[in-house]
């Protein structure tokens, strides 16, 4: 079976507060934003989840979610990017790192999405982000995602002109010290999926709109796959590796990678094709790995129908899921070495 693609003509700049010149960026904000106090470098922005937020289970839709982190980020970075006099400019999304789906989100809930600026190189911000859901017939509040986002500043002018980044101030110097680590640790692992002439940079196609329509894609991987419920577990790193030009056609690819007892990686590839100009040739634009699970009726996860590779390269991603899984499992075990 051929792996599910979905096409998608790539609009122009949307029409959101987070890629509006500063004034309009920052009463965007205070639109949203919640009753908690904001910073120069953090900001809350709050929306209730309605019908139409819901996946096929009734909770909110994980590529929706996608869609709040970036939009926190977004406003926040450009906030920051522009407190400076000089050259306008708007927070390009460059990488997403991993985000964990730790609970669902339910429809009527409120949706609190909390986005802190935590490191600022001299071309690039990362912003972490929190989301948490409240009930607001209880008061119940719970944590359902933590995110890191980093962005770089583009020119309003012309937006393949990368400006500096104004820096921040840190209240330890350990702050500091771990961003930076934090910031190589990305700079080498993006170096290694660059595309191109390796230059990553915002797409002209909203970045929110495109992490939904992947998250979409992955969710009808793993549907077919399992045939019943699933949902988002997390997300490894999206990288963005071109921009999507206005006027491109978009197909977004997905195939699974791995499985493991209870879960599957599907790997989502974006690729656009430049309609007007003929000199252009389709090129990859963004790609990530997306995890899901399978849950019965009661919410309960269930067993997953185990991949079974059988080319050469669905054996090498097969392997290479593998290790990534083994790596997180680890991780979340606080162990430096995954135990057989």
């Amino acid at each position: 079976m051929a792996p599910p693609r979905l096409i998608h003509s790539a609009p122009g700049l949307p029409d959101t507060g987070a890629l509006l010149p500063l004034p309009a960026a920052a009463a965007a904000a205070a639109s949203m934003s919640g009753p908690a106090a904001e910073t120069p470098s953090a900001i809350q922005i709050c929306r209730i989840m309605r019908p139409d937020d819901a996946n096929v289970a009734g909770n909110v839709h994980g590529g929706t979610i996608l869609k709040m982190i970036e939009e926190a980020g977004a406003i926040i970075s450009t906030r920051h990017c522009n407190s400076q006099n000089g050259e306008r400019c708007v927070a390009a999304l460059a990488r997403v790192e991993r985000t964990d789906f730790l609970s669902p989100m339910c429809i009527g809930e409120v949706a609190h999405v909390s986005a802190e600026i935590t490191y600022t190189s001299k071309h690039s911000v990362e912003v972490q982000v929190n989301v948490m859901s409240e009930n607001i017939l209880t008061g119940t509040k719970k944590l359902t995602n933590k995110a890191t986002l980093w962005y770089v500043p583009l020119s309003l002018k012309n937006v393949d002109k990368v400006l500096e980044v104004p820096p921040v101030v840190y209240s330890r110097q350990e702050q500091e010290e771990e961003g930076r680590k934090r910031y190589e640790a990305q700079k080498l692992e993006r170096m290694e999926t660059k595309w191109r002439n390796g230059d990553i940079v915002q797409p002209v196609m909203n970045p929110g709109v495109t992490m939904k329509l992947m998250d979409e894609v992955a969710g009808i991987v793993a549907a077919r796959h399992c045939k019943t419920n699933i949902v988002t577990a997390s997300v490894d790193a999206i990288n963005f590796h071109d921009k999507i030009r206005k006027g491109c056609v978009i197909t977004i690819s997905g195939r699974m990678t791995f499985t493991s007892n209870k879960s599957m990686e599907i790997e989502v590839l974006v690729d656009a094709d430049p309609v007007v100009d003929n000199s252009q040739k389709r090129y990859r634009a963004a790609s990530a790995f997306f995890t899901y699970v399978s849950l019965s009726q009661e919410g309960k996860s269930l067993p997953v129908p185990q991949l079974v590779p059988e080319t050469e390269d669905e054996k090498k991603r097969f392997e290479e899921g593998k290790g990534r899984y083994l790596q997180m499992k680890a991780k979340r075990q606080g162990q430096a070495e995954p135990q057989p």
